[in-house]
C-alpha cells in the first residue's frame, strides 16, 4: 500500500530532520514497530521522502499527468442534453457544452445510452396492394413468356435526396437507454427529391 502525505511526515519526524538522528535503517524498523499490520517500508523509500523534503520542502504528491477527469457537473449536463432532445449528436453536445467528442461518447456509454437509428416505413395508399399484385402478375407473365427475362433486368444501388429536409437515415440518431422503436412514414413520390 503506497504511503500517504501523513505517513511521509511521520518518517521526517522519525529521521529527525536538521541534526538527523536516526539512520534511515533504523527509521524502516521504527516505522515497521509502529505500523506492523502494514508492509514494511525500503531504506530507498525513506531516503526518497528525505530527499524530496530537503529539495522541494515538502513530500505532497506531484500534480498527475494526463486529460483530467470531467466532473459530475458536466456528465449531468451531457445526458440532460441527451433527454431534452434525444436527437443531437455527439458533434452538437461537445461543441454546446465545450467538450470533448470522446468524452461525451464515453459518458454515453457509461450511462448505457445507445444512438438509435430511425426506421422509415413507406406510406401506403390504398390501391398500392393491387399495384403489387399487378406487378408481380405482369413479372412472372413474362418470366413465363422468355426464360432469360430476368437475367436481362439490371438492378442498381439508389438513392434519394430531399430537398425538403426530410430524414436522412444515415445521420439521424436517437439516444436513449431502450429502444424507443421510432419510426416516420414518409412519401415515396414527393416533388421535391431527385
Amino acid at each position: 500500500m503506497p504511503l500517504n502525505e501523513r505517513d511521509r511526515i511521520e518518517i521526517l519526524m522519525m529521521i529527525g530532520v536538521g541534526d538527523r538522528m536516526r539512520t534511515q535503517q533504523e527509521v524502516c524498523r521504527l516505522f515497521h514497530e509502529m505500523h506492523p499490520d502494514r508492509e514494511p517500508v525500503s531504506q530507498s523509500t525513506v531516503s526518497r521522502i528525505e530527499r524530496k523534503y530537503r529539495e522541494l520542502g515538502h513530500v505532497r504528491d506531484a500534480p498527475r499527468q494526463g486529460r483530467p477527469k470531467i466532473n459530475e457537473n458536466v456528465q449531468q449536463d451531457v445526458i440532460l442534453s441527451a433527454l431534452e432532445n434525444p436527437h443531437c449528436t455527439v458533434r452538437q453536445v461537445s461543441r454546446d457544452l465545450n467538450i470533448g467528442k470522446s468524452s461525451v461518447s464515453n459518458i454515453f456509454k457509461k450511462v448505457k445510452y445507445h444512438p438509435y437509428r430511425v426506421r422509415l416505413i413507406h406510406e401506403l395508399a390504398e390501391d398500392d396492394f393491387d399495384r403489387r399484385t399487378e406487378f408481380c402478375e405482369y413479372m412472372m407473365d413474362h418470366n413465363n413468356q422468355n426464360n432469360g427475362f430476368i437475367a436481362n433486368i439490371l438492378f442498381s444501388d439508389e438513392a434519394t435526396f430531399f430537398l425538403n429536409g426530410h430524414v436522412n437515415r444515415q445521420n439521424t440518431r436517437y439516444w436513449s437507454q431502450e429502444n424507443p422503436h421510432w419510426m416516420q412514414e414518409y412519401h415515396t413520390q414527393h416533388p421535391q427529391k431527385f
